[in-house]
């Protein structure tokens, strides 16, 4: 007798480099618990629709929950000639009670087996990564709140552009990973659907209760369509999809902690547990944790097209192509989740080097626009104002000198309309607190907006 529970059909056995090929049971073992607790809901109801005994029914269970514990201890072989993980399971149990295993998969293919366990696996994970997600916001919104008065420089094109609040910088990160938690949560409606009870394709002949085992397994609601409930894998693009914007997100702000963290900017120093050194270099103190991230959105963005590709002309129902769904999705979510973990810890210990911080305010041209703005106030038209800062602008360059730092005499040579109350209104501290707009960084602003933050958590 073939150990295939497909082999009744063939004559001839597939060489082991071939049945190694064929295999998924090297990474599809990670639905062990899924596939165990689908096939307890599946069992159960099969007894209570009068389909197996009540005696058959807590055989399997217990026998169930024996090959769960044999894994979780080490005790259970598992085999490339059964190819995946459910075979594996159902010919665990077989050899553990006897020939009533064989009535597990009554009513059931593996084709519904497996969308129920990825259904399952999948809206999991989605609803662990918003929780991550949202214990990271907590870190930013943290750390906002004690720098709403540290003033950094704001940047378009890596050139000095404006002051700005660091909290208000930072928090751009909350905002975003807000609407990435916004995604994962809309998803969750797609995800949470129960395909199980749609067999191979068309259903059964049994008279199995599709609602029984959707309410065991939490779903909630069901496939209409028992073609679409083993073909469908959007809600695999879609977490992909989700996960790779996230990552594009993360990857932004590693970049700017990157640079933050160099030597010429020196705006913030990480902690010692999330940097590394150079191997001949022994001054050096890397941020590899950052660069890490900044890298790893190649891989959940390639898993996102792979699966794609994957996709892209395949005819109902089930193909083997399939198989393709499950390893990047597993790489793409334990990658998150990782630099989710990492990032956060990587925030929670950086230092904000403030003094630095004010140094560089005090020693750019981020408040020039600010001197434009006071010349249309003296009436000057914003185009002239706009040539007239940039005539001074120059004069600085040329005598190393900043906007705080140009003598009144040389302000009255440019326009007699700049005052002594040019230099207060040219400090940074000030530039912010006249940022009075919704959503600015101005102080005031930027309270209200973590306010709002607070409320969001």
């Amino acid at each position: 007798m073939s150990n295939k529970a497909w082999g009744g059909r063939f004559e001839e056995k597939p060489e082991a480099w071939v049945d190694a090929f064929n295999a998924s049971i090297h990474f599809d073992k990670e639905l062990i618990h899924e596939d165990i607790r689908g096939s307890i809901a599946h069992v159960t109801m099969l007894a209570n629709q009068g389909i197996l005994t009540e005696d058959e029914k807590d055989q399997i269970i217990k026998g169930l929950n024996d090959v769960k514990a044999d894994y979780l201890n080490g005790d259970m072989e598992l085999s490339e000639s059964l190819e995946d993980i459910h075979l594996n399971i159902e010919h665990a149990l077989i050899q553990k009670i006897g020939e009533v295993g064989g009535k597990l998969h009554t009513g059931r293919s593996r084709n519904d087996q497996i969308a129920t366990d990825l259904h399952l696996y999948t809206k999991d994970q989605v609803e662990t990564i918003i929780e991550m997600i949202k214990f990271f916001q907590h870190t930013i919104l943290k750390l906002a709140n004690e720098h709403v008065e540290t003033i950094m420089p704001g940047y378009t094109h890596l050139q000095r552009a404006q002051p700005i609040s660091f909290a208000h910088h930072i928090m751009t990160y909350f905002w975003m990973l807000e609407r990435d938690k916004s995604r994962f949560k809309d998803s969750l409606k797609r995800i949470d659907i129960s395909p199980l009870g749609a067999a191979a394709l068309s259903g059964t002949t049994y008279p199995i209760d599709r609602f029984d085992t959707q309410e065991q397994l939490g779903f909630g609601s069901v496939y209409e369509n028992s073609l679409d409930a083993v073909s469908d894998r959007d809600y695999v693009v879609e977490t992909l999809s989700n996960i790779s914007l996230t990552m594009v997100h993360l990857s932004r702000f590693a970049e700017e902690i990157i640079f933050w963290s160099t030597d010429e900017a020196k705006f913030v120093t990480l902690s010692d547990a999330f940097s590394t050194g150079s191997s001949i270099m022994p001054q050096k103190k890397n941020p590899d944790m950052a660069e890490l991230i900044r890298g790893k959105v190649g891989r959940t963005t390639g898993s996102l097209m792979s699966m794609l590709m994957t996709l892209k002309g395949l005819p109902l129902a089930y193909n083997k192509d399939m198989q393709e769904d499950k390893e990047g999705l597993f790489d793409a979510i334990h990658t998150i989740k990782g630099s989710l973990r990492i990032f956060e810890g990587m925030v929670a210990t950086m230092k904000v080097n403030e003094d630095r911080l004010h140094e560089t305010v005090h020693q750019d041209f981020s408040n020039a626009t600010e001197l434009a703005d006071y010349l249309v106030l003296k009436d000057i038209p914003f185009r002239d104002a706009h040539e007239i800062v940039g005539k001074i602008v120059l004069w600085c360059i040329q005598n190393d000198k900043y906007l705080l730092d140009v003598p009144f005499e040389e302000y009255q040579k440019h326009h007699e309309k700049i005052e002594e109350d040019v230099y207060e209104y040219l400090k940074p501290a000030n530039c912010l607190k006249r940022r009075k707009s919704y959503g600015s960084t101005g102080q005031e602003a930027v309270y209200e907006q973590l306010k709002v933050a607070k409320t969001y958590l």
